[in-house]
């Protein structure tokens, strides 16, 4: 059959989907540099493709112009075509970021903490995803068996993902349901949210080329288990020295690391509505799910909405190098890029007002009252989008983070999304969210 090979042109837009558009492969020289025409109103499209309320109308135009760098191509080897995609900026015509561009929102938010800490994040999202229209059986959790009946297409997947410019680290079978958990290895910059992007959408990619359909909605059922992003952050200086440890804290923690925490932590409640964003998010971050409940750090603790992670080396450079803090309020109805750029905004906020390293927690903070809660200096993250959205709203500090065109097209844009949603039970909207993400 004839081909004229496409290469399509995509950002993670603020519903969390990868949108674009596609011209021939041999346009790319040209493209890279003048782009393709993207529409403002856009951005307003939810993740149901319903239209939120836009203040661009049917006015205005844009370019998203593709970074060579992000460029995939890979051949799955079953005589279909190669996928091929590449991640964008979008910029005004004059070549300006736009204020809605989530990959330029977290340039920004890089450039803040290299000012502010002298150094450059090195991270990566570690994802759960679920296999549609599979119940699962009982005693699968984590096992042989259920691992085997996948085999294929976790080997697949990890070809994909290399063809595709990642590092593939693992794949296992995980919990829940038809649960799967796939990680890639760590990098600078934007690059590990362009990774998880990517990451993402290999999955569904190779899935489909195997016959089934991959979701990585936050929960399927409200009686399961949830699907969480957890972001697994550290720093280095200039010149790649780790800067994250302290061997002299009892946790580990640097004083950067600590002020950068400190800094999450406090601003946690109004940034959650942009990384853990959508309605159902709400129904994982409960106590007792293994995901996040207060704005707490925790040492070794998957309840904790921060945790300093394990090492595996008694060689102190060893452990300078893997020491960690995972990021656990997320999932995957969030843009990789724009949750990234609200944790960075937040841990950067907390560099410059050198605030102290927090109190490291191993209890279990739903066994506490409000007082106690509170004299401990801690809160209960938001239950609901539209109460994530208010504390977003409310918080001045946060929305300057990003601007107010940007933090009144994505409030809008999200009622737009619960609105869509109004009159479903909750079955409904589990459902819809599965079908979408």
């Amino acid at each position: 059959m004839i081909s004229n090979p496409l290469l399509f042109t995509a950002t993670s837009d603020i519903a969390g989907k990868t949108r674009g558009k596609a011209f021939p492969l041999s346009d790319l020289d040209k493209r890279s540099k003048r782009g393709i025409g993207w529409v403002p109103t856009n951005v307003q499209i939810t993740c149901f493709d319903s239209i939120a309320d836009s203040p661009f109308g049917s006015l205005g135009d844009l370019l998203l112009i593709p970074d060579m760098e992000t460029l995939v191509a890979v051949d799955f080897e079953d005589g279909k075509p190669v996928e091929r995609f590449a991640l964008g900026d979008i910029t005004s015509l004059d070549g300006e970021a736009w204020n809605c561009c989530t990959r330029s929102i977290l340039k920004s938010a890089l450039a803040r903490l290299k000012n502010a800490g002298g150094v450059e994040l090195f991270s990566a999202f570690e994802h759960e995803f679920q296999i549609k229209d599979v119940d699962g059986s009982p005693g699968e959790g984590f096992s042989l068996g259920a691992f085997s009946e996948r085999r294929a297409f976790g080997e697949c997947l990890m070809e994909a993902l290399k063809q595709g410019g990642l590092i593939p680290d693992t794949f296992m079978k995980e919990y829940g349901a038809a649960q799967y958990e796939v990680t890639n290895a760590p990098t600078t910059g934007v690059t590990s949210a362009d990774h998880a992007v990517i990451l993402r959408e290999l999955t569904r990619l190779s899935a489909k080329r195997m016959g089934e359909n991959a979701t990585f909605t936050p929960i399927r059922d409200p009686s399961g288990v949830g699907n969480g992003v957890h972001i697994h952050l550290s720093f280095r200086d200039k010149e790649g020295n780790p800067k994250t440890h302290d061997d002299s804290d009892p946790h580990g923690m640097s004083a950067l690391s600590g002020s950068f925490i400190a800094g999450v932590l406090k601003y946690l409640d109004s940034i959650v509505a942009l990384t853990a964003p959508s309605a159902i998010s709400y129904l994982r971050l409960t106590p007792h799910r293994w995901s996040a409940a207060f704005n707490n750090l925790g040492y070794r603790d998957r309840e904790a909405s921060l945790r300093i992670c394990p090492v595996t080396s008694n060689d102190p450079t060893s452990i300078a190098k893997q020491y960690n803090f995972e990021f656990r309020a997320a999932d995957a109805a969030a843009s990789p890029h724009l949750a990234l750029a609200a944790i960075i905004h937040a841990g950067a906020q907390g560099i410059e007002d050198n605030l102290p390293k927090p109190d490291v927690t191993q209890d279990d903070l739903s066994l506490l009252s409000e007082q106690e809660l509170t004299d401990r200096g801690f809160i209960r993250l938001p239950q609901s989008l539209p109460g994530a959205l208010e504390r977003f709203e409310q918080n001045e500090v946060v929305r300057g983070w990003f601007g107010e065109e940007f933090a009144n097209i994505y409030l809008a844009h999200k009622r737009g999304e619960l609105d869509y949603l109004k009159d479903m039970s909750e079955s409904e909207i589990c459902a819809a969210y599965e079908s979408v993400y």
